[in-house]
C-alpha cells in the first residue's frame, strides 16, 4: 500500500475527529496541575499562529530553523530574524527543548534593534514572555504592540492573555472579543474557547475549539495543538473515547507530538487501561522529557505498585526544572502544585505557592495556593482561597475535589463528600493520583 500523503493524513484525521465532536456553533505544567490547565505550554501565541498559516514556518520545523538560520549567516535582516525567533518557539512547541527559549530572544532582540518600527519582534518577545510565564512583561509589550498594529489580532493575543493571568478577567475577555472581531483565527478561538471553559460552558468551549480546528489551514503543530485541546475538553467531561479519537487524529497529522502523546497516557488512565498507559507514558517521556509527562509517568507506576521506579521518575522532575530554570521559564506555580501533590516539605511549599501567586494572582494562583495550604494542614484558609478559585464557575474535577479535600481537612466531611461526587460525576478519572482517594473516601 502506497504511503499516504501528509494532506491526505490531514484530511482523513481531521474528519474522524470532527466525526465524533458536539456542541453549537459559537454566537492556556508539572504534576496535575490547577484547573482547568491553560492549553498544552500556554496559549497559542497569534503571533505563531500567524506566522504558520502565511508559511513562515513550513511543515518541517527543523528544516524552517535550519533554513532560516543559514537565512540570517548570509545577511541578517530584522524580517529574517523575526522569522526565526517564531519558528525557535514552534520548535520548542513541537519538541519541548526549553534551550529553543534563549535563542528566540536573541533573534527577536537582534530584529527589533534592527527595525525599530515593525510591531512583529515586538510581538514574538510577548509570545516569548507568555512562555516564560512572565506575564507583567508580556502585558507590556502587548500594549505596545497593540498600540503599534491596532487592526492585527496578533497584539489582542498577548495583551488578553496576560491579563488573563494576572487575574484581570473581564478586561481580558474583552480584548479577546476584540481579537475576534478584528479577525477570525486560530488562535482567536482557542482564546475564545478557553474564557468559556473558565466560566463553566464547556459545551461553548467545545464549539469555540471546532471553529479552531478549521481555522488551522491543515498545517501540522497547529492541526495537532488543537486537536489536543479538544481531547483535553472530551477527557475533562468524562468522555475518554472521544478523546482518543482526538488524539489520534494529532498523532496521525504529527507523529511524536509531545503534548498529543502525554494526553493519550492520561486517557488510556481514564479508560482503565492502566498498562496501557503506563507503556504510553514511557513513550512520552523518553521521547521528549517535559517534565509534566515525567511526572505522570510517576503517578501511574505508583498507581500500578511500581514504586521504585516511580520514585527514579520523581527524581527527574527536579533535574527538569532546573533546566527551565536555566533557560528563563517560571515555574513556581507548577511546581508548588506538583510538591502539594506529593507532600514535600509543606512548610517550604506553602511559601513556594504565595510567591507563585505574587507572579500569578488569577484562578490558577489562588487554586494553588489553597491546596499546598490544605495539603500543609492549614484548613480554613485552604477553603477560602479554593472558594476564590471558583468565582468565575469553572466547572473542573481537579478543582472540585480540591475544595473536598480543603473541607474534609477543615472538619465538614458532609462538603468533603459533596465535592468529591461533583468531581466524579463530571469527570470519573480526574486524576490518576486523586480520583481513586475521591472514590475510596466516598466508598
Amino acid at each position: 500500500m502506497p504511503a499516504m500523503s501528509s494532506r491526505a493524513r490531514i484530511t482523513l484525521a481531521v474528519a474522524i475527529v470532527a466525526a465524533g465532536l458536539s456542541g453549537a456553533a459559537l454566537s492556556g505544567v508539572i504534576g496535575e496541575g490547577a484547573a482547568p490547565a491553560p492549553p498544552s505550554g500556554t496559549l497559542l501565541s497569534a503571533a505563531q499562529q500567524e506566522a504558520a498559516i502565511l508559511g513562515i514556518a513550513s511543515r518541517d520545523g527543523a528544516a524552517t530553523v535550519a533554513s532560516l538560520e543559514r537565512a540570517v549567516a548570509n545577511g541578517p535582516t530584522g524580517a529574517i530574524l523575526t522569522r526565526l525567533g517564531l519558528a525557535y518557539q514552534l520548535r520548542w512547541r513541537e519538541t519541548g527543548d526549553s534551550s529553543y527559549l534563549p535563542r528566540s530572544e536573541a533573534a527577536l532582540r537582534q530584529a527589533r534593534t534592527l527595525d525599530a518600527s515593525d510591531p512583529a519582534p515586538t510581538l514574538g518577545l510577548g509570545s516569548l514572555a507568555l512562555i516564560r510565564h512572565d506575564f507583567r512583561g508580556a502585558l507590556a509589550l502587548g500594549r505596545r504592540a497593540v498600540a503599534a498594529a491596532p487592526y492585527s489580532p496578533a497584539g489582542y493575543g498577548v495583551l488578553g492573555d496576560a491579563l488573563l493571568e494576572l487575574g484581570r478577567y473581564d478586561e481580558a475577555f474583552a480584548t479577546f472579543e476584540r481579537m475576534v472581531a478584528v479577525k477570525p483565527t486560530l488562535a482567536g478561538y482557542a482564546r475564545i474557547a478557553y474564557a468559556r471553559e473558565l466560566r463553566g460552558d464547556r459545551a461553548g468551549a467545545l464549539a469555540a475549539m471546532r471553529l479552531a480546528l478549521e481555522s488551522a489551514g491543515g498545517v501540522p503543530e497547529p492541526t495537532a495543538w488543537t486537536l489536543v485541546e479538544i481531547a483535553k475538553l472530551e477527557r475533562g467531561s468524562g468522555r475518554p473515547a472521544r478523546a482518543e479519537r482526538a488524539l489520534r487524529g494529532a498523532l496521525t497529522i504529527f507523529p511524536r507530538y509531545p503534548f498529543a502523546g502525554e494526553e493519550l497516557a492520561r486517557t488510556y488512565a481514564a479508560q482503565g487501561r492502566l498498562r496501557l498507559a503506563v507503556a504510553q507514558a514511557h513513550r512520552a517521556a523518553s521521547a521528549i522529557p517535559l517534565s509534566s509527562s515525567v511526572a505522570l509517568l510517576g503517578s501511574l507506576l505508583e498507581r500500578v505498585g511500581e514504586e521504585k521506579a516511580a520514585r527514579r521518575q520523581f527524581a527527574t522532575v527536579a533535574a527538569i526544572e532546573r533546566l527551565l530554570d536555566v533557560n528563563g521559564v517560571s515555574i513556581d506555580l507548577d511546581a508548588a502544585v506538583y510538591r502539594a501533590d506529593r507532600g514535600i516539605a509543606p512548610a517550604a511549599t506553602v511559601r513556594l505557592a504565595r510567591r507563585a501567586r505574587l507572579d500569578r494572582p488569577s484562578i490558577a494562583g489562588d487554586q494553588a495556593l489553597g491546596w499546598a495550604l490544605a495539603r500543609a494542614g492549614r484548613c480554613g484558609e485552604a477553603v477560602s482561597w479554593l472558594d476564590r478559585a471558583s468565582r468565575l464557575g469553572t466547572r473542573d474535577a481537579l478543582l472540585y475535589f480540591h475544595r473536598g479535600y480543603a473541607a474534609g481537612c477543615a472538619g465538614d466531611p458532609g462538603a468533603m463528600r459533596r465535592w468529591y461526587r461533583a468531581a466524579l460525576a463530571l469527570d470519573p478519572a480526574f486524576s490518576v493520583q486523586w480520583a481513586p482517594v475521591a472514590r475510596k473516601a466516598l466508598s
